[in-house]
């Protein structure tokens, strides 16, 4: 099977919890103290990524000639955030897209929805390559960790795969939800869950086995039972969270690899190893076709998509009731 074909067959197995940590290698012990994103004990930020690194990866890769390539998994997400976009039966004078890459949430938008976008994203060459759409759009070159809007600006604000790098998510969230209108909506995707599990496993296995111990090879990635508390920590209301599990065929190990960087998706995290000996490749190869490779001899990656959906806080909104405040028992009912 051809790479071109197999990287972009994409199935779908549709809102449902992530698989049981039994069934797949631990993704998150490693020799360094491979840390777990999401809520903390003591509430600090723990700074993970290197920015500047992901940065130039993303320059890099929008750089490309042959970039588009590498965008099918974008744009199959950004398409389901549009979807959710137009599940809320209302039109937004002015919405904001972070980490918005080449506007793979706009192209599948239109003006009757959303009036206004601005695009923002910290890679200036992916702005610069931005595609266009027929809503009117202005490009602001800001870091998803800083963004420079006043409060009380936005009707609608998304985001699509780009929040799973960020050092400081409740801090983001935190701006976000500063940055919209009252009454207005946030909704964004971002890679989670056990994410790539395939590939992490395949390298720990080898490297263990030739060089008696492994590395983190693949970037920590927050939980979609840590998502909604996040969320709520932030200010939003009315809270949706949910999960699908995307699964990519590839011929091997080495076009998963190329496909990531192509996607400006390699590991950027400060304790990655910037080398892997030719032996733990060919061995941790060997073991993906093992353990996942299908009859055809392609092997899978898959991609946990966390989506989630808040609303800041506005007093037309509907509130729970009181505690105790009911009036029908519930063994009443038939």
């Amino acid at each position: 099977m051809s790479s071109g074909v197999c990287r972009r067959l994409l199935r779908a197995a549709g809102s449902s919890p992530a698989a049981s940590p039994s069934s797949r290698c631990s993704p998150r012990a490693g020799p360094r103290g491979e840390p777990r994103r999401g809520l903390s004990a003591s509430g600090g930020t723990v700074n993970v990524f290197d920015r500047e690194m992901k940065k130039r990866q993303k320059n890099w890769s929008a750089s490309l000639q042959d970039g588009h390539k590498y965008d099918y998994l974008r744009d199959e997400v950004g398409s389901r955030v549009a979807d959710r976009v137009y599940d809320i039966a209302r039109t937004f004078p002015l919405a904001l897209d972070i980490g918005s890459g080449k506007s793979h949430i706009a192209e599948h938008l239109s003006k009757d929805v959303v009036e206004r976008l601005v695009l923002t994203d910290v890679s200036e060459e992916t702005l610069r390559r931005a595609r266009r759409s027929e809503i009117p759009t202005r490009r602001v070159l800001a870091d998803e960790e800083f963004l420079p809007f006043k409060e009380n600006t936005f009707d609608l604000v998304v985001s699509s795969l780009s929040l799973h790098w960020v050092n400081d998510l409740p801090g983001a969230l935190k701006q976000i939800q500063y940055a919209l209108k009252p009454d207005g909506v946030f909704i964004g995707a971002m890679v989670g869950g056990e994410s790539l599990y395939e590939l992490r496993c395949s390298l720990q296995l080898a490297e263990s086995e030739r060089e008696g111990g492994f590395s983190p090879h693949v970037s920590p990635y927050t939980a979609v039972t840590d998502l909604g508390h996040l969320l709520g920590r932030a200010g939003f209301t009315m809270l949706t969270v949910d999960i699908d599990d995307v699964q990519i065929l590839y011929p091997g190990i080495f076009e998963v690899m190329t496909d990531l960087q192509g996607m400006g998706e390699s590991n950027c995290a400060w304790n990655r190893r910037s080398l892997l000996h030719r032996d733990s490749m060919l061995a941790a190869a060997a073991v993906y076709k093992e353990m996942y490779g299908n009859e055809d001899g392609a092997v899978p990656a898959t991609f946990d998509i966390l989506y989630m959906i808040g609303w800041k806080p506005h007093e037309s909104q509907a509130k729970p009731a009181k505690r105790g405040s009911a009036n029908v028992s519930f063994k009443d009912l038939s």
